[in-house]
């Protein structure tokens, strides 16, 4: 398949399904200059991020399922919106003015991914839209007062873009009516090679992170803030992801492999920061990612299983640091009444030729 054969800007909408609550499930699809985005409106979830290698072969490079039937069974949020709060909450309980609220516990006690009616089991209203060159979407949802143990009542809005310059752009705001953790990231895992075919060992990765938060044998972060240099988390310089995953280390066995947050190295007064550049020797796929997040969460894929199988994927969620509610030395992530929650995050698809490390 040739880039041309999806060239122009276009917005598609069809069916892709009925929820069990009787909700009718859409497939969106966005296409522009070579490349193609496809969604749906259960859970926000990317089922195709399609882009050319360095010959113009058109490849899929993010994990997903063909039917919503998959999707609602999926335990390892495959493409999904994740929130109200992304990655984990020690014991599934956080306090806030002086009130403790406790939490889904879907993670053994932990609280992971917004709990069992997260954001990705929501069924998101979806208006498209064409606006001077780019495609997208906006994704609006409320997530009620109470709503797997949250206080207040938000009001959500994710933007997706496709631009002409190959980029995917989430834009996410929020606003509430009583203060309420908030943290939201997308879950899309990526391989490069297309398919998820092979595993993600052979990506060269870099990460603009001289630290990272260390994380206890439950996966909570210690608190702490530590340097990478010495040690296998150090991707400062672009690393072929498997040449340490299997390193004895004391990170790298509680975590089976990468899942760990990484602390961005961000420059005073910059919004918009350079966070990770993930590359694919063999094809010369590449993903640079932006955002006005302090912190990444890579992911290897440890515990994929199935149809794909273990590191076949990988993750890259932008986000604030994971237990901040329960971590008062890390930035602060409490959205009270009359503020805006917002945040942005892209990622810029190129191809790079055989000899460009860069």
């Amino acid at each position: 398949m040739s880039t041309t054969e999806f060239s122009r800007p276009t917005i598609e909408r069809e069916t892709y399904g009925i929820a069990p609550g009787g909700q009718r499930i859409e497939l969106f699809t966005l296409t522009n200059d070579g490349m193609r985005v496809r969604f749906i409106s259960f859970g926000g979830i990317i089922v195709t991020i399609a882009v050319p290698d360095r010959r113009g072969r058109i490849g899929d490079v993010t994990l997903g399922y063909d039917s919503l039937a998959e999707y609602l069974k999926d335990t390892r949020y495959f493409g999904a919106l994740i929130g109200r709060y992304a990655n984990r909450i020690a014991n599934g309980h956080f306090a806030l003015d002086g009130r403790r609220y406790e939490l889904a516990r879907n993670h053994g006690q932990h609280h992971l991914h917004g709990g069992i009616k997260g954001f990705h089991t929501a069924v998101w209203e979806v208006a498209p839209f064409r606006n001077e060159g780019d495609v997208g979407a906006l994704l609006m949802y409320t997530s009620p007062d109470g709503e797997d143990g949250y206080p207040g009542t938000l009001v959500v809005r994710v933007t997706y873009t496709l631009t002409f310059r190959h980029e995917l752009i989430f834009d996410y705001h929020a606003t509430t009516d009583a203060a309420t953790p908030v943290n939201f990231t997308q879950h899309a895992y990526f391989n490069l090679n297309g398919l998820g075919r092979h595993d993600v060992l052979d990506h060269e990765l870099t990460l603009n992170a001289s630290h990272f938060t260390p994380i206890d044998e439950g996966l909570i972060p210690t608190g702490e803030i530590s340097s990478v240099a010495g040690t296998p988390l150090d991707f400062t310089r672009p690393t072929r992801i498997g040449e340490r995953i299997d390193a004895h280390h004391e990170q790298l066995l509680r975590a089976c492999g990468y899942d760990h947050n990484f602390v961005l190295d961000r420059r005073p007064g910059e919004d918009l920061s350079f966070a990770a550049r993930l590359r694919h020797p063999a094809t010369g796929r590449t993903i640079e990612v932006h955002t006005t997040e302090p912190g990444v969460q890579f992911y290897t894929g440890n515990f994929i299983e199935g149809r794909y199988g273990r590191r076949s994927g990988l993750t890259l969620e932008t986000q604030h640091f994971p237990d901040s509610p329960n971590q008062p030395q890390f930035l602060n992530t409490i959205l009270r009444p009359g503020e805006e929650f917002r945040s942005r995050t892209v990622y810029r698809f190129t191809v790079t030729e055989s000899s460009d490390r860069r």
